[in-house]
């Protein structure tokens, strides 16, 4: 594996920022961080890069790679994002992404696995609706059906076994949102999946759109919740069940803007950016200007913006997760991370600092990754650069020139290095 120096540039290393830095690589991690004046000197290869910034590579801690979609991987490293965290998807696909990662180009994956779902609950009533293939169908039936200890135990043994998941994921989802009436668990079998993952050292994270839904899946005790509510504004009883589990929110605003519809506007600007030329096909490119609309009657993005407002007050910690995933038009795998943190700057409040904070290290923290969302010795050179400064401007984050992925830089950029 190569050896290599960024020199001559702003380091942020996902807790703090060195304003004229040098980040040493070896053999795909990081040996050495610091001013440039303490650079070593060796024979290996220097990239000096002034007025650039150099940061962790993005965490982007929720997708879909739907059916072991190959474009997810490597279009979210092309856009800087060096590991995504999916969010549900069967055996076959897991192990066709797994196999992916092996490949030059595409981005680190982590996994739920397979959700814990029950007989004809969410997602399943809006899938069918949309997708009535006979191969969508016979994945659908593979799910699991919870319904008691005993067959919870059964799913988390068989998904220990045949995923090695990263997190458990749960769904709680009423419809209320988007003017649905589904099968919802309830409190008691989630509080058991809680349980049972808890006992194989799992963490927990939970699908909720509607204030009831979190409240109830944050009384089941689930580590976080991967969507904010959109339903109703917020309230303080929505902040002390957060409070009471020291839960993470990961609000998927981005998202959210598709579902209501109000986020269109600024789906088309991302999707349109002339930095995003040679990045992202014409079709993603078209999905992301599309919206979902399905929360377009019964929800608003400004409840959503100000849940994420009223926690961020109150201590929570919120991290980045898009929700990309190829039936969620107004998402596109990699840009849409960019697009969320221009929204927690500018919708929300958050400094650049912060927002940057929520892709990289505070993600890494939350869900107990140990090698990555900092740069810091020992660490994965998972990095990205950048033309600019996004600690001033966040949208400088689409400025990118580089991106390695334990240390192997993306092919996409090779040239803008001079390779």
């Amino acid at each position: 594996m190569t050896s290599f120096i960024i020199r001559d540039v702003r380091v942020f290393t996902g807790e703090e920022t060195i304003e004229d830095g040098f980040v040493y690589i070896q053999d795909g991690k990081i040996k050495a961080v610091g001013p440039a004046s303490s650079t070593p000197k060796t024979s290996i290869k220097v990239y000096s890069k002034p007025g650039h910034t150099l940061l962790p590579g993005f965490i982007d801690c929720h997708i879909h790679a739907d059916k072991g979609n190959r474009v997810a991987l490597p279009q979210a490293l092309r856009f800087g994002v060096t590991t995504v965290c999916d969010m549900h998807n069967e055996l076959a696909n897991v192990l066709k992404l797994r196999k992916h990662t092996q490949e030059p180009d595409t981005a680190a994956y982590k996994t739920a696995g397979q959700a814990a779902t029950i007989d004809n609950g969410w997602p399943i009533p809006v899938i069918t609706a949309h997708d009535k293939s006979e191969e969508t169908r016979a994945e659908i039936a593979t799910w699991p059906k919870l319904s008691n200890r005993e067959n919870v135990i059964e799913y988390l043994e068989w998904n220990k076994k045949e995923m090695q998941p990263d997190y458990i994921k749960l769904m709680h989802e009423s419809g209320t949102s988007m003017g649905f009436n589904l099968n919802k668990p309830t409190v008691e079998l989630q509080k058991i999946i809680v349980e049972e993952a808890n006992k194989r050292g799992y963490l927990t994270v939970a699908h909720a759109l509607a204030m009831d839904d979190a409240i109830e899946a944050l009384e089941a005790g689930v580590n976080g919740l991967t969507h904010t509510i959109c339903d109703q504004p917020p309230t303080q009883k929505l902040v002390d069940a957060y409070k009471k589990n020291n839960a993470w929110l990961n609000p998927t605003l981005a998202a959210i803007g598709s579902l209501t519809t109000e986020g269109k506007e600024i789906q088309e600007r991302f999707a349109h950016d002339k930095r995003t030329e040679g990045l992202i096909g014409e079709e993603e490119i078209g999905r992301m200007c599309a919206c979902m609309a399905m929360a377009a009657q019964h929800g608003k993005v400004e409840y959503a913006y100000e849940s994420v407002r009223m926690l961020r007050e109150a201590g929570i910690d919120i991290v980045c997760g898009s929700d990309a995933a190829g039936p969620a038009v107004g998402t596109a795998y990699g840009l849409s991370v960019h697009h969320e943190l221009h929204l927690f700057v500018h919708k929300v409040g958050m400094s650049p600092e912060e927002a940057l904070r929520s892709a990289t290290s505070v993600i890494a923290k939350r869900f107990r990754f140990t090698d990555r969302g900092k740069l810091a010795e020992g660490l994965n050179a998972d990095l990205l650069l950048v033309e600019g400064n996004p600690l001033e401007n966040i949208d400088a984050t689409l400025n990118v020139r580089g991106v390695w992925r334990e240390g192997s830089l993306c092919s996409a950029h090779a040239t803008k290095m001079g390779e």
